[in-house]
């Protein structure tokens, strides 16, 4: 089986197998406590399953197939485990009652079985999915702006206490994020392709929010696959660009990478559903479930977006594959390589 592992040339675990585990716990629990602090989230539960054909599950890109089963106790309807909980955490919201500012989050895990795997690609994807409530006019690029700030405020603050429990790590991001919009990126490097243009900036800069994740650009491509129906990537963004979404990236030396740990967005309300429907000729969503709430005003207007668990892990502790922070399956060649170059799987 081919695979796009990068082997970093003589890779050494900082952290022993112990230390590891233990760091993982400590990281995790730091994270989610000050996110929860700084965008004023609870704590709740997830589903790992929803029923099919509701509109509730994430196609992604709108390819990748989900994970699906019959009930036997309720007539062999079809479930499906979820690939994300972008819509889910928005009924959640509506049917709690939060109002604007307040919001919730969760531990995410998730089955992507059409997911290529390398280094940071898992067919398992644990993340903290979050989403809070927000007002009609605060839907606007200064907003996300905002929150990207404070979340990677935390990303800092948690680089910095893993280094103080291990002197052996030391914190390597910038002070500030750096914000492009993709057609920048575009116009800035017009013969590259959309990830070499993540690797330019984010090698450059260390720490970058791409904005704009889904429109089709000034070459008649998007930057990067979005489906139509949680981010907002088609409306005006500064009065030049379009989207109110984007990804958090920041360069990995480890992997001498840009490495994404987020993605996030605020959400379609009635109209951009309808506008990014047609535009990726998928109006038959609108009979769906979800959808329908949507349409007829039952959902609030909310931001939100996923953080990585096992990629926040990965980069903090400077492991050089993802395999060393959570237990997959992964080819057997890939296994094999791995231990020639001291990268142990779990």
């Amino acid at each position: 089986m081919q695979t796009n592992l990068v082997c970093p040339k003589n890779y050494k675990n900082l952290l022993d197998l112990k230390q590891t585990e233990k760091a993982i716990r400590l990281i995790k629990e730091f994270f989610q406590t000050n996110l929860a602090f700084e965008l004023n989230l609870l704590r709740v539960t997830a589903p790992l399953f929803v029923k099919a054909g509701t509109g509730i599950n994430d196609d992604l890109n709108g390819i990748e197939r989900p994970v699906s089963f019959k009930i036997k106790a309720l007539d062999d309807i079809d479930a499906e485990i979820v690939q994300s909980l972008a819509k889910w955490k928005r009924m959640m919201l509506a049917d709690y009652g939060f109002q604007p500012g307040a919001g919730i989050y969760t531990d995410m895990n998730a089955i992507r079985p059409d997911e290529e795997l390398d280094n940071i690609h898992s067919l398992y994807v644990d993340q903290w999915d979050w989403e809070k409530v927000i007002s009609k006019k605060e839907r606007n690029l200064d907003l996300l702006k905002c929150i990207v700030n404070k979340i990677y405020d935390v990303i800092r603050r948690t680089e910095k206490y893993v280094s103080h429990n291990h002197s052996v790590i030391s914190p390597i991001l910038p002070e500030t994020i750096t914000y492009f919009h993709s057609e920048e990126l575009l116009e800035m490097y017009p013969d590259l392709t959309p990830m070499e243009r993540e690797y330019q900036v984010c090698k450059k800069y260390g720490a970058v929010f791409i904005i704009g994740i889904g429109a089709e650009l000034a070459d008649g491509k998007a930057h990067d696959g979005r489906a139509p129906d949680y981010d907002d990537w088609s409306s005006p963004s500064n009065g030049k660009y379009v989207g109110l979404n984007g990804d958090i990236l920041v360069y990995n030396p480890i992997l001498d990478c840009a490495y994404e740990l987020s993605s996030m967005g605020i959400r379609v309300d009635k109209d951009a559903l309808l506008r990014q429907l047609e535009i990726s000729n998928s109006l038959e969503r609108k009979e769906l479930y979800f959808h329908q709430r949507l349409l007829k005003g039952e959902l609030p207007l909310t931001l939100g977006g996923g953080i990585g668990q096992s990629r926040l892990c990965m980069y903090f502790l400077r492991k050089a594959h993802i395999g060393e922070i959570q237990s997959s399956i992964w080819p057997d060649d890939m296994i094999k390589k791995c231990r020639k170059h001291n990268i142990i799987l779990l």
